[in-house]
């Protein structure tokens, strides 16, 4: 059997960072891919792929989407409180899951931090564990865009990055590379009971990730040190979670 002719593997927040890229990496490769999403209209997917209606949060809007599907990409994009009947549903109709999760296993100081993500995330895979359906975990690191959305106002507005924890590593990993292997999991066999941590190549802390960006753009970009009580002040009611995000760098 070729890869164009196995059951369309469904893809749920395809229209999300991670998942557009891993849509067009199984297109890549030949692939029937089958999209969920709540609005099928402003989807923007290539026209080779079915984009069906659903929604995480309602779980018994899943049933058509998951009528002859082969196996899922599952990336949450819902309140968690759906999470057990979405999952009973999915192992009573697909023969394999491939979850994007979190390190929350790994001992970096950084992934050990209280996250309320994390926990659901380990929710979700004691949830798939005790259905008996096969599954891969992909736990990637830190994602490398996270700085667009975190600096890229500052960095437009003037020279300075003030944020907390500058000296704090991580080994940012780009959306692609995290696709890819999703892709592969999904429709290479052997990847049942796979528990993938994914990281980038290089280890940097967030002052030299700021000083990369600023030699990328032809300007020199200083990284102001915040402690997190000035994080959470300048933040509050800017950008929502700081609190969070700024215990997340201890």
């Amino acid at each position: 059997m070729t890869r164009a002719d196995m059951q369309p593997v469904l893809v749920t927040g395809a229209t999300g960072r991670v998942g557009r890229e891993v849509v067009a990496q199984l297109l890549a490769a030949g692939v029937p891919v089958r999209a969920l999403t709540r609005r099928p209209a402003e989807a923007r997917l290539p026209p080779t792929v079915e984009v069906v209606e659903g929604d995480l949060g309602v779980p018994e809007s899943l049933d058509t989407a998951l009528q002859g599907v082969g196996p899922v990409f599952l990336l949450w994009t819902a309140p968690p409180t759906t999470a057990p009947a979405v999952i009973e549903r999915l192992a009573s109709h697909v023969p394999r899951v491939v979850l994007l999760s979190s390190p929350h296993r790994t001992p970096h100081p950084f992934f050990q931090q209280p996250n309320r993500m994390a926990v659901f995330h380990a929710e979700l895979e004691r949830l798939i564990a005790a259905t008996g359906i096969a599954s891969t975990i992909i736990r990637p690191g830190m994602f490398a865009s996270n700085t667009r959305m975190w600096w890229a106002s500052q960095i437009r507005d003037g020279d300075v990055v003030r944020w907390p924890y500058g000296a704090a590593e991580t080994a940012p990993i780009d959306e692609r590379d995290i696709a890819a292997v999703a892709a592969r999991a999904l429709y290479e066999d052997g990847h049942a009971g796979g528990d993938y941590v994914l990281t980038g190549s290089e280890s940097l802390s967030q002052a030299e990730q700021v000083s990369a960006i600023g030699a990328a753009i032809g300007r020199r970009i200083r990284f102001h040190e915040l402690s997190p009580e000035e994080f959470r002040q300048e933040m509050a009611g800017r950008w929502p979670g700081p609190a969070d995000h700024a215990d997340a760098f201890r």
